[in-house]
């Protein structure tokens, strides 16, 4: 397997956090039904229409699920407006999403991703903080994505090849650092709540790769994660939407291995 080194790493924005950006086979009406709770955004088709066709090495980009895994409650949800400062509740709201981020030292779970021309895909996830995290995309998808705790490498099982980033260029690091403070530690450019939802935005700007923004969404009643979107600097939305999260689980530490020694010649 080659591995190739990169600059670009927009394009890992773009996937994951964007990220991140991502669900099992749905085998029985129990995962059917966890399914259908968690809320897809459908990708802007101005977007699509006005931007060129995302990268092919992207995750994102990896062959659409062509099932429909689910059906009924997947609603749109739409980006709350930006604000220059948040106000007392917010900041509570705010304090709330990063107690239970910096609570959660290992997850696992199932993940669906929608990307920008609106193919799902899916596959299983699993964290251990700090810094490691490993998507595996299901068949048809080629694609896995680790990160070891340094850098993140994209590999393709049928090309054999490697893509590696710096971990810190990434969305993934909100997720996986062991203490976060959102107001501190990171550019909070809205935070609203409704009676399902809490949604926290996050904007950042760097010179090299240009402007990301991250929305989280939690539990409005346990705080736990339920979806992220990543806006890479064209305007394109991934959003990955997670279910079955297991807090318990102890990820084997294999699964987080990077192999640097395979460079592309």
């Amino acid at each position: 397997m080659n591995m190739r080194t990169s600059g670009a790493a927009a394009r890992i924005g773009s996937l994951t956090l964007g990220t991140c950006l991502l669900a099992a086979c749905l085998v029985g009406a129990t995962a059917v039904a966890a399914a259908e709770t968690v809320p897809l955004p459908v990708p802007s088709p101005k977007k699509r229409v006005a931007q060129a066709t995302p990268p092919a090495r992207a995750p994102l980009s990896a062959p659409a699920f062509t099932g429909t895994p689910t059906t009924g409650s997947i609603v749109p949800v739409a980006a709350p407006a930006q604000g220059r400062g948040l106000d007392g509740s917010q900041k509570v709201l705010a304090d709330k999403v990063s107690g239970y981020l910096s609570g959660v030292h290992a997850l696992t779970g199932n993940f669906i991703q929608v990307g920008p021309d609106g193919g799902r895909t899916e596959g299983q996830f699993y964290i251990q903080k700090p810094g490691k995290v490993r998507f595996e995309y299901n068949p048809p998808s080629p694609i896995d994505v680790v990160a070891d705790g340094n850098s993140v490498v994209v590999r393709d099982r049928k090309l054999a090849t490697q893509d590696l980033y710096p971990l810190s260029q990434t969305p993934l690091r909100y997720l996986l650092v062991d203490k976060i403070d959102l107001t501190k530690d990171t550019n909070v450019v809205s935070v609203s709540a409704d009676d399902v939802f809490v949604t926290i935005v996050i904007e950042e700007k760097q010179a090299l790769t240009g402007t990301h923004k991250l929305m989280m969404m939690f539990g409005a009643k346990d705080m736990q994660l339920k979806q992220w979107t990543v806006t890479d600097p064209q305007g394109y939305d991934t959003t990955v939407a997670v279910y079955n999260l297991d807090p318990t689980a102890k990820p084997d530490p294999g699964l987080f291995r990077i192999n640097y020694e395979r460079v592309l010649q």
